[in-house]
């Protein structure tokens, strides 16, 4: 059984496209290209299910025409419309360089000075010049790669070195 902790969400799957079971792609993380992966996984009825892709190409930088196997009608891929997709979190740590935003989420951070928990990265905003580390309890963090130290995708931690004074700045910390 897959369990939530095991992926994280790439995106979601939009209308079918055509008549042999196309489904339109709508995706925050092209990790399924950058990797070495021929399945992706679909919340169905609120359990993680294995899809394996039998082709896909681009329509832009967030959607794609997916097919599946098994999945050739229109109606079978209209059964699959606005479920969310998961990526499996071991494949994506496989290589550190394949490591996304999207894949941090769920992560702890930790200040490397003191060694304690700053808290749990619930988003990560990059719709701005500076990204930041959204925390559980709405901490703000700069993710700005001179100040972390390291990820361990193991643990699920990452390590920052966080500027004097950033965790006392009201409604931080």
């Amino acid at each position: 059984m897959i369990r939530e902790d095991d992926v994280y969400k790439i995106g979601r799957l939009g209308k079918p496209h055509g008549v042999k079971g196309e489904i339109t792609f709508m995706f925050d993380d092209d990790i399924f290209d950058r990797t070495d992966c021929d399945y992706l996984i679909l919340s169905i009825d609120g359990i993680l299910v294995p899809f394996f892709i039998d082709e896909y190409r681009f329509r832009s930088n967030e959607t794609a025409l997916v097919k599946f196997e098994d999945v050739d009608t229109q109606e079978r891929a209209s059964e699959l419309t606005n479920t969310d997709v998961f990526f499996p979190r071991s494949i994506s740590d496989e290589g550190g360089d394949n490591l996304s935003w999207a894949a941090i989420v769920g992560f702890d951070v930790l200040d490397s000075r003191s060694g304690k928990s700053v808290g749990r990265i619930v988003s990560v905003d990059d719709t701005t010049v500076n990204t930041l580390f959204e925390l559980e309890d709405g901490q703000l963090i700069p993710a700005q790669d001179e100040l972390i130290d390291s990820v361990d995708t193991d643990r699920r931690v990452i390590a920052m070195n966080l500027p004097d004074g950033l965790l006392d700045i009201d409604g931080v910390g």
